[in-house]
């Protein structure tokens, strides 16, 4: 198995000392314009004190994690440790019920917080793709919630919404289109579920306990319906061996990455710098690059404690919500490439491989990723921006597919198996790299700007080729090579290679056997 294929250990470690070598080095060219550019007029606008004591400034450019972590971080903390005490207490009282109890609970958090109206028009789409549901027609489903969605994303549909909510507080925005959207996803994923169940129909009473369970309700992750349903109304609340550990453990790894995030933007202001393309244009190649790598693993840090913290909470309630999603470090092909396992979960199981099948024809693939980028832009909120984002992400996806049918042909499959395991592994990892890079290029597309995306790219493979261009990929080389070390040793473990047992005499050559019997 190309997958199993092992390197030398020398040549591991060469790869390792030329990548953190590399990444400290394009840190230390960061750290440098972060420090001596601080008083920019462009970074008073998001550079704010932050330690004190240690006369640093913090890069507070992310709303986000400013929100989650700085100034609504107590509200927050109340809300969800409310709902742990809260749903602690029922779980004990009435297992068989706790479901209901945390609707119930969701149910009132959200008319505290948002109010009677915001309330009564989630109710109303509720209702009406619980209607839509009982049709039991997955493309009248589809026509219908992906309308209520577009109703959010569109005008003068989204204004005349928001005027349900009364009042206005810093975090209303948020709450309103967080719990909006998120609402229509998961009534779309009960109608669709419907739609498989062969007798009868869940109630709308089941509809409504699984979307205001208030961990997920505002800020994700989507659980499917089927998965939420099975889990929340297991009365069996006993747990795994070493179960709380692995909570617990989970929850100081958030914490330590919280702190450790904290650090990072008093020193790398990595999310302002992107925002001020005079001095962009002035850095180096190096720090380019650098840049552009750590704005994604922020974002995927980013991802995965938000949706960690809330992930612990229903941990807590005996649930398995999605999984954080894959480190961008770790990504090297487009098919695992996404930043919200619980939104790519739902878009596989309704769209992309419902049409793709087994994603082998080449026409099918093309249908379903069009179709899954079409879904996945409304999600976002159609701009010019987003466009480009899924047109490129979506053409990645499928010259991925069409490279990998072309290389599993003659003559390309004769010449792999011919230059053996090692080699083939090396030449793969050459694509990976230059692959590693397209991601890069397209997602901070949607992270940063247009033009910053524009800049990088010319740099690195126009005005740096030949020197930058292959030294970066060089770099990104040593780094695939390294994810696809940590792939081979995990492909042992989940499967391992049976024990080598000695020949018998009737497994042998007839000639063999003869000889080994005199």
């Amino acid at each position: 198995m190309r997958l199993k294929a092992a390197l030398p250990k020398l040549e591991l470690y060469l790869y390792a000392a030329v990548l953190y070598l590399s990444l400290l080095w394009a840190g230390t060219w960061i750290w440098d314009a972060s420090a001596d550019n601080v008083n920019r007029k462009v970074f008073k606008k998001s550079v704010k004190p932050g330690w004190h004591y240690f006369g640093r400034k913090m890069d507070v450019a992310d709303f986000e994690w400013v929100m989650w972590f700085t100034t609504f971080r107590n509200h927050i903390l109340f809300a969800l440790a409310g709902h742990v005490i809260f749903a602690k207490v029922c779980s004990l009282i009435s297992p068989r019920h706790r479901s209901l109890i945390y609707g119930l609970y969701g149910g009132l958090a959200v008319l505290v917080s948002m109010g009677g109206g915001f309330l009564a028009l989630v109710l109303s789409h509720c209702f009406i793709l619980y209607s839509v549901a009982l049709v039991k027609r997955k493309w009248i489903v589809f026509v219908a919630g992906l309308a209520s969605l577009a109703t959010f994303k569109m005008e003068p549909f989204n204004t005349w919404q928001e005027g349900f909510v009364t009042g206005y507080f810093d975090l209303q925005d948020i709450l309103f289109y967080g719990g909006s959207c998120f609402t229509i996803m998961r009534c779309m994923s009960f109608a669709l579920e419907n739609c498989e169940k062969k007798d009868g129909n869940y109630t709308f009473i089941d509809l409504l306990k699984y979307n205001f369970y208030l961990p997920f309700f505002y800020f994700g992750p989507i659980q499917t319906f089927d998965q939420f349903h099975v889990q929340a109304n297991n009365p069996n609340l006993t747990r795994k061996q070493r179960e709380m550990w692995n909570i617990t453990t989970g929850a100081l790894l958030h914490l330590g990455a919280i702190l450790v995030v904290d650090v990072f933007f008093h020193y790398l202001y990595i999310l302002t710098i992107p925002n001020d393309m005079k001095l962009v244009k002035q850095l180096s190649d190096w720090s380019l690059a650098g840049l552009a790598y750590s704005n994604l693993v922020y974002d995927w840090v980013k991802a995965a404690v938000m949706f960690g913290v809330i992930n612990t909470v229903a941990r807590l309630d005996h649930l398995d919500p999605p999984q954080p999603p894959k480190c961008i470090t770790m990504l090297y092909v487009f098919a695992e490439t996404h930043f919200d396992r619980g939104i790519n979960d739902w878009l596989c199981k309704y769209v992309y491989d419902y049409i793709g099948g087994s994603h082998t024809n080449i026409f099918k693939e093309l249908v379903a990723t069009i179709c899954t980028f079409v879904v996945t832009t409304l999600w976002l909120g159609p701009c010019e921006l987003v466009y480009i984002w899924s047109f490129f992400n979506c053409f990645g996806l499928n010259l991925e597919l069409w490279v990998d049918k072309i290389f599993s042909i003659p003559p390309f499959s004769n010449i792999e198996y011919a230059i053996g395991e090692a080699m083939s592994r090396r030449i793969r990892a050459v694509f990976g790299a230059l692959n590693f890079w397209t991601i890069i290029l397209y997602n901070i597309l949607a992270l940063n700007s247009l033009e910053f995306a524009k800049l990088v790219g010319k740099r690195l493979i126009v005005q740096g080729f030949p020197l930058s261009t292959l030294s970066v990929l060089f770099v990104t080389y040593c780094g695939v090579q390294l994810v696809k070390e940590r792939e081979r040793k995990q492909a042992f473990l989940d499967d391992p290679e049976p024990a080598a047992v000695p020949p018998t005499p009737q497994d042998m050559p007839e000639e063999v056997g003869k000889k080994k019997a005199e």
